[in-house]
């Protein structure tokens, strides 16, 4: 039996690039509509030669007419950190298991409105596995050797899109577990924007539109004389695409067993994994 998903946040880039994945998946059956923002006028959107209806999020009533059509189905949710929160509520309240890839989630309020809820969901700032089983192994590391970077200097770089505005979710996450492992921050986040500086680092300019570059330095004493560097570069955004599709699966399965209220995240998702 094949899962029903519907994309969230066409024509957006990040779901465009899923939905050209998710088509080629012999497993789904992808909805013919996207819930998109309320800026957007289009009312139709081709991608290889599939047409998507393009639904306002304030078009109330067909985005109840299409759940009444539809549903059971999962939402994919590549849209803008300040939608999520409606979003989150929109899926708890029809009761729309739910991927969300964005960034800006509050995890704390969003575990409460789906504990409360029918469904469970999959969120994640990232939804690359191998950057998230290196987070994973650095968790490990902040457990099992708390403040063992004491007295270590951090600084953090991350590069990414011009269209981005927010931090990324995965400097951030990272920086809690370097904090736990008793590094300190060095003034605060650096985020890189500027295409014309993205270049002389090196990112090539066919990925300028889509990347993630992000490199931490540890350093000890004055002089430095211990140094630590960790980076992990992803040209295009291919790589979440693939995760995203590995969450579709673990979350049907999860539903598939009568769970519900369920928050996962892509380290659920890598444990369920038959790599």
């Amino acid at each position: 039996m094949s899962i029903k998903i519907m994309v969230s946040g066409l024509p957006g880039n990040m779901a465009s690039v899923f939905y050209r994945h998710a088509i080629l998946e012999e497993e789904f059956e992808v909805l013919p509509f996207s819930i998109t923002g309320p800026m957007i006028t289009s009312k139709e959107l081709a991608i290889n030669g599939n047409k998507i209806k393009l639904i306002r999020v304030t078009e109330t009533k067909k985005k109840n007419d299409i759940i009444k059509k539809f549903k059971p189905f999962i939402a994919i949710d590549y849209t803008l950190p300040n939608a999520v929160d409606d979003n989150i509520k929109f899926y708890c309240k029809n009761d729309i298991s739910f991927v969300m890839g964005t960034t800006g989630v509050n995890i704390k309020r969003a575990a409460k409105l789906i504990e409360n809820s029918n469904i469970n969901a999959v969120i994640a700032p990232n939804m690359g596995k191998q950057i998230v089983a290196l987070q994973a192994m650095l968790e490990y590391l902040a457990v099992t050797f708390p403040n063992c970077f004491s007295g270590f200097k951090l600084e953090i770089i991350e590069s990414h899109q011009f269209g981005k505005t927010d931090t990324s979710g995965t400097a951030l996450s990272m920086l809690n577990i370097f904090e736990r492992l008793g590094a300190k921050l060095e003034g605060s986040i650096e985020k890189i924007r500027d295409p014309k500086i993205q270049l002389e680092m090196g990112i090539p300019e066919n990925v300028l539109g889509g990347h993630g570059w992000h490199t931490y330095k540890l350093s000890y004493g004055k002089d430095k004389n211990v140094a630590i560097n960790l980076e992990h570069n992803i040209n295009g955004r291919d790589i979440y695409a693939r995760g995203t599709i590995d969450s579709i699966k673990f979350l049907n399965k999860m539903n598939s067993q009568g769970n519900s209220g369920c928050l996962y995240n892509m380290i659920d998702v890598l444990k369920d994994l038959k790599l």
